[in-house]
């Protein structure tokens, strides 16, 4: 299995240019995120259980739960394993009469459960490699980088592919953090009947969707 880091939701986000929803990862023993876009339905979800709000009867993810537990089954962990073609790909792990299931899952369902089950959330190595934001670090690189040509960005291409790699994870770090409302999304539920076709574009990478 891949080496696995672990870390901690930070906060569920609303972009403010698109009111589409992010979930922001941090890793648990250092400053690096991990912002995934989501679903509004899936960042409720996520929301309210976070916040302990109570509700009259099981959501979805509640009944999932709820069947885990019906079934004998131990949760015990939610993973997100890849990210491939701009989509991150997660599993449940939970274990059956001591068997080990590894169960496909959307990242942002898999989220929603382990806030419900207080469970870890681990993410690959090389995802929170490839994917992760370190704020400081990520400007301090830019700032030193030699400036690029003028075409950077466009659709020419840059001669120097350091600094276009800095430029990109400065402008993503800079929409992660302007473009998003800091609060949580409590006033922002009446807008998501008018956003069921966000869902197609959820778990998508540091901001592209």
């Amino acid at each position: 299995m891949s080496r696995m880091v672990e870390v901690v939701i930070d906060s569920v986000r609303v972009s403010l240019t698109n009111q589409q929803r992010i979930v922001v990862l941090r890793e648990s023993d250092a400053e690096r995120y991990l912002p995934i876009w989501i679903g509004p339905y899936e960042a409720e979800a996520i929301t309210i259980a976070l916040q302990e709000v109570e509700v009259a009867r099981p959501q979805t993810h509640d009944l999932l739960k709820n069947v885990f537990s019906g079934l004998n089954a131990r949760l015990l962990r939610v993973e997100v394993i890849s990210l491939r073609d701009e989509v991150f790909y997660g599993n449940i792990v939970a274990e059956v009469n001591g068997r080990l299931l590894e169960i496909d899952s959307r990242p942002s369902d898999a989220l929603a459960l382990a806030v419900r089950a207080h469970i870890p959330v681990l993410v690959a190595k090389e995802v929170m490699d490839a994917a992760g934001i370190i704020p400081e670090q990520d400007i301090q690189q830019t700032a030193d980088a030699p400036a690029s040509s003028e075409t950077a960005g466009s659709e020419g291409a840059s001669q120097n592919p350091v600094a276009e790699s800095s430029e990109e994870r400065l402008s993503v770090f800079e929409d992660f953090l302007q473009n998003l409302n800091l609060g949580d999304l409590s006033n922002t539920q009446e807008e998501e009947e008018e956003e069921d076709d966000d869902s197609d574009e959820e778990d998508k990478p540091r901001g592209k969707a």
